[in-house]
């Protein structure tokens, strides 16, 4: 450990330094959330950033667009003032906003959440990319189509992102075991 008091390699290095540990956050949405709001427990994800708690909306017989859509709608006005108190108190907790949203049988709406700017330095053959994107259409800036790229590659290597992922807690855990300096 260096003098003043950081070290080197994960977690996050200074944009992580004085984020409280979000281990728990599961664990405490499931004690918090009220039970009658969805089927089972919610998905809780964690980033640098956000939480974001995603429920499944009970089912219900007509699944009509529309239907699910004012479903949708319901839920989030009868919960608001629920949702932002229990918001407020996890962003005190664990120092990160809060989004929400819901699962139905047919998607996933989030409600309000964050989009973060990343910079990037590219070289001209990457920027090439971006900009081929951007005159073909499919994006509407070189920013549109970095966010467009990177989701992509998300749905298309999720298997080992999860494999790293859990590679990276198994470095933690023994990180931690280690002696201290």
């Amino acid at each position: 450990m260096k003098p003043n008091g950081r070290s080197f390699g994960r977690p996050g290095g200074w944009q992580h330094a004085d984020v409280p540990n979000a281990a728990d956050a599961a664990d405490w949405f499931g004690g918090r959330l009220p039970e009658n709001w969805f089927d089972g427990d919610a998905s809780i994800e964690v980033d640098r950033e956000e939480i974001v708690v995603v429920g499944t909306l009970p089912t219900e017989p007509d699944t009509s667009p529309a239907a699910v859509e004012g479903r949708i709608a319901r839920f989030r006005e009868a919960t608001r003032g629920d949702r932002m108190q229990i918001a407020a108190e996890a962003e005190k907790r664990y120092g990160r906003k809060v989004a929400w949203g819901v699962r139905t049988d047919s998607e996933v709406v989030l409600f309000t959440h964050l989009a973060v700017p990343v910079m990037t330095r590219l070289r001209q053959p990457e920027r090439r990319v971006l900009d081929t994107l951007v005159d073909a259409g499919v994006a509407r800036s070189r920013a549109d189509a970095l966010a467009w790229a990177v989701k992509l590659v998300g749905e298309h290597t999720q298997e080992w992102l999860d494999e790293l992922r859990g590679a990276m807690e198994s470095v933690d855990e023994l990180r931690k075991k280690g002696p201290t300096l």
